[in-house]
This record gives C-alpha cells, structure tokens and sequence, in this order.
C-alpha cells in the first residue's frame, strides 16, 4: 500500500479555484477544510492562494500568472508541497511539477493519503489500497517520462512505454485480487449481519467529524476511538446501545462523508457502507455549529442516494449545540427536518431526548406481529428471522409460535408468506 504520510510537518501552499460554480465565499470555505485535512496528513499550511477564473485551464488548473505567483512562494518559503482542491489530470500534475519544481498533489491524493494512514484493519488497508491503484492507474504515464524517447514515429517506441504497459498491467491484475479479496470479505460481513439480524439495527452517518464516535461511546458506555480529526475512524464498530429497561438495539459507527469524496473510495469502501444499507434506521449526525452545515447534509445525502440508503428512516441528530454562540438557528431547524434532535455529545446533553425519539421512530417504522409455523418448515424459520427481532419464542405440539418485531413495510408480505407457507 502507497503511504505518503510523513510524521514530520511538511510545509506546504493550499490552491483553489472560484468558477462560475463556485464563489469566492464557497472557495475559502473548502480550503478551510483542505487545511483540515493538510493538518490531519501532517501538513503544515504556510500560504492559500485563490483565483476566479470563468473555466480551468486545462495545462495548468490555473492561468500562467497564478503559476508565477505559487513558483515564487514555493521558492521564498521553501515550500516542498502544493495541494490543490479539485482533482488534477495526469497532464495538469507533470506541466505543474515542471513549472513549480515541487511535489504536488490533488484533493483526492490527500484524501487517499489520510486513508492509507489511518487503516489499521486488514479490511480498511485493501480497501484504501484498491482506491489508491485505481487512482494511480489514469495518471501512470508521468511516472516514466524519463525513460521514453521524446520522438515519435515508426520503429522508436521506447522503454518507457514498455514499463508503463508493464506497470498497468500489474496493477491491472493487483486490483482484480484485490476486488476477491474484498467480495470474500462482504461475504463474511453478510454472515455477521445475519447473525445480528433478530436485532434492531441502527447506523450513525454523518460528515467527517461531526461527532459520531463521541456520541456512540456515550450511549454504548464504550470506548471507541475518538480524535477531533477528519476521519478518524474507517472501520465500521458495532455496540449494544440500551433505550430502556427491556429495550435494546444495535448501533454501528461508520466512516465519515465529505465533499468531493473519491468516487474510488466510495466503491472500495462498499463492503463497509453495506452496514450503513443493511440497517433499520440512521442517526444522521450533523455539526449545527459549522457554519456550512447545511451543505453537509446535503454532501451526506447524496451519498446516501448513491449507496442505496437514502429511503432509510433516519432521525437528524444536530450535535455540538454547545458551541453555537446564536442559538436562534435551532427554532427554525424543526420546521425544515420533521424528525430531529438537538444534542451535545462531547457535554451529554439531551441524550435521553435523543433516545425517546429513536423509541418514536421504532414505534412508529415497526409493529410486532405473530407467526405460527411448522417447525419442519426450517426455511421459513429462517426467512422470519432474518427478517425481523424475534420477542418471544413458544412450541405448540409441531409447531413454533414467534412474536416478533418487523418493519411496517414489510407485515403484509410475511404475512401473506407464513399464510401461504401454512396452508395443506
């Protein structure tokens, strides 16, 4: 696996770009947390440079002239980085790279970078070292330059585009090992759900340090990883979170979304963000004291929408309410999310408001229902329990009597299964 992680502070100059997309306002903005994710790679911020440009030049990502200015900030600070916060073509990183005599490196490279930084797990590491080879394999053709004849023609096909044919290649066949390896490990992630699934199930989604792990280590009584940096936790950690005396549900923390999140990333990350598909309900977690929060939730949202999760039912979870300094913003907030809570997870405050509304939610998402069942018919035993929590279990004479607790959307078909199932 590629890490670029040093452990040493490695100055460096942040680049964005406002376009007609993009305001001057939204640009300071993603360069704020560019800079949080310099700081979590271990990087240290000396200059931000911005340009407003109508299009992105396809050389250089910037004009000639904001060129100039980075090559004499590099020079005068003595800077060995330059991030930039869009990604970077293969032809845009090497005319940089030539202009700037430094390492450059795009918003999606950084991100990857952190990744390979922070994966501890066998799972986490062939997930960011999928993402990165796939992130390598387009921009190859820079990593040779100096190998190939700088003419073309008949009969001068150099060494270098041999290597490079050789390198795509053997990361062509690296990544093919790498998705097994990652369809075993999904198949033994649906094992352990199946084992999970007479429980309820809940998933805490959110952006990037918005307070998940705090809030599961407060309602669990566990102690799962928590650092105020972007991504700090990958692998997905499931706990028992009790709601009242004779109430228990599953609750799984998940890594962090942010914007402009490698699409690379999301696919290697599929066989972790199935937590998030395969469960009950969601805790959306939300920063209420960032001030673009409500892009956040949008940023979440859509990638919600793209694993497949969006219809879940999910209570919004505005956390950190003790460090807004004008509080009016939380009278308005119930009038646009019908189901929300307001908390501070870092203080404790509202947790049991939080629980209630997830009884509610619960409540209202999911009814019991009894099914009576031969218990020769094992797999229909085995449909029931894979479906819903099992309550309470009874035998009568040949067959077994399960109280249960389903989804409202899914009754009338099991229902109608179990009576089907039932008759001669």
């Amino acid at each position: 696996m590629i890490e670029l992680a040093n452990p040493h502070k490695e100055r460096c100059i942040l680049v964005g770009v406002s376009t007609r997309k993009t305001s001057r306002e939204q640009t300071e903005e993603y360069l704020d947390e560019l800079a949080l994710l310099a700081d979590t790679a271990g990087g240290e911020v000396v200059a931000r440079v911005t340009q407003d440009r109508d299009r992105l030049e396809p050389a250089t990502f910037v004009g000639k002239g904001k060129v100039e200015e980075i090559r004499a900030l590099v020079v005068e600070q003595k800077v060995p980085l330059v991030i930039f916060d869009d990604d970077l073509s293969a032809v845009q990183v090497r005319n940089l790279e030539r202009s700037l005599e430094c390492k450059i490196l795009d918003r999606s490279a950084l991100i990857l970078d952190i990744f390979a930084s922070r994966a501890k797990t066998n799972e986490a590491k062939t997930q960011v070292e999928l993402a990165q080879l796939q992130y390598l394999l387009p921009r190859l053709t820079r990593q040779w330059t100096h190998l190939s004849k700088q003419y073309g023609g008949i009969g001068t096909k150099g060494p270098g585009e041999t290597q490079i044919e050789t390198d795509r290649r053997m990361i062509r066949t690296r990544i093919s090992h790498l998705k097994e390896k990652l369809e075993r490990i999904s198949q033994q992630r649906f094992t352990q759900r199946k084992g999970r699934s007479r429980h309820t199930r809940g998933a805490l989604v959110g952006y990037t340090n918005a307070g998940k792990s705090t809030l599961l280590n407060l309602l669990s009584g566990s102690e799962v990883f928590v650092e105020d940096r972007l991504f700090a936790t990958l692998d997905p950690t499931t706990r028992i979170v009790p709601l009242g005396p004779s109430t228990q549900i599953l609750m799984t923390d998940t890594v962090g979304f942010i914007r402009k999140l490698p699409h690379h990333l999301v696919a290697s990350f599929k066989s972790t963000l199935e937590e998030v598909t395969e469960a009950d309900f969601l805790l959306h977690v939300v920063d209420v004291s960032s001030k673009t929060f409500v892009e956040q939730i949008s940023v979440v949202r859509e990638t919600l929408e793209d694993i497949g999760a969006a219809d879940r039912p999910t209570v919004m979870v505005f956390n950190k309410i003790d460090l807004l300094t004008e509080r009016t913003i939380l009278q308005s907030l119930p009038n646009e999310y019908a189901r929300c809570v307001f908390i501070s997870a870092a203080r404790g405050i509202n947790i049991l408001g939080l629980k209630e509304e997830v009884r509610i939610l619960l409540e209202h998402e999911f009814v019991e229902e009894t099914f009576k069942v031969s218990q020769e018919n094992q797999k229909l035993v085995s449909q029931l329990h894979g479906t819903g929590e099992v309550l309470e279990r009874t035998y009568e004479e040949n067959d077994v009597i399960m109280r249960m607790r389903i989804r409202r959307k899914d009754r009338e078909r099991l229902v109608n299964l179990v009576g089907k199932e039932s008759t001669p």
